[in-house]
């Protein structure tokens, strides 16, 4: 019996990791037909902003707008590719708990979709991975996106320049 997932989640946060997931996310939706939706969630994480003296709420607006747009051309390139049912939130607080648990189990989640970590060893201890919190504590599958759609290693950002030019 071949596993099919109807709920997809993909977090997204700007990044080219993010973004890898997110294109493999409609891939998995179109295979597994008309039934499968994608929430796509971008969380501001609160606490990033406890520290700032002169903490300003335009600050969140302006990372929520940006957010915003980013998830709006997703979805329109979404609908492009065939994709009916795919939706997002832009939610406030840890990410870690928001993306592991609380939207899966509001959402009924049974397939989360992230991109790898692109912290190194020391910012991993220091800060922790969002993706290797996702991947110890959810409850549903998770596939974590190390490749590009040519399941070749996903470049960083100066390894993808260094090719362009």
């Amino acid at each position: 019996m071949l596993q099919t997932y109807q709920n997809i989640l993909v977090p997204v946060d700007g990044s080219y990791e993010a973004e890898l997931a997110f294109k493999k996310a409609v891939n998995v939706a179109k295979r597994n037909g008309e039934k499968s939706s994608i929430h796509l969630v971008h969380v501001v994480d609160t606490r990033a902003f406890q520290n700032i003296s002169s903490f300003d709420t335009a600050m969140v607006e302006e990372v929520t707008d940006t957010a915003k747009k980013t998830i709006e051309g997703y979805i329109e390139d979404a609908k492009k590719q065939g994709i009916k049912n795919i939706d997002y939130s832009i939610e406030y607080g840890a990410p870690k708990v928001i993306i592991a648990k609380d939207l899966p189990q509001e959402k009924n989640i049974d397939l989360i979709m992230i991109g790898a970590t692109g912290l190194n060893a020391v910012e991993r201890i220091l800060v922790g991975s969002v993706t290797e919190y996702v991947t110890r504590n959810s409850k549903c599958d998770v596939l974590v996106v190390r490749t590009d759609l040519q399941n070749k290693p996903a470049l960083s950002k100066e390894q993808r320049t260094k090719q362009e030019n």
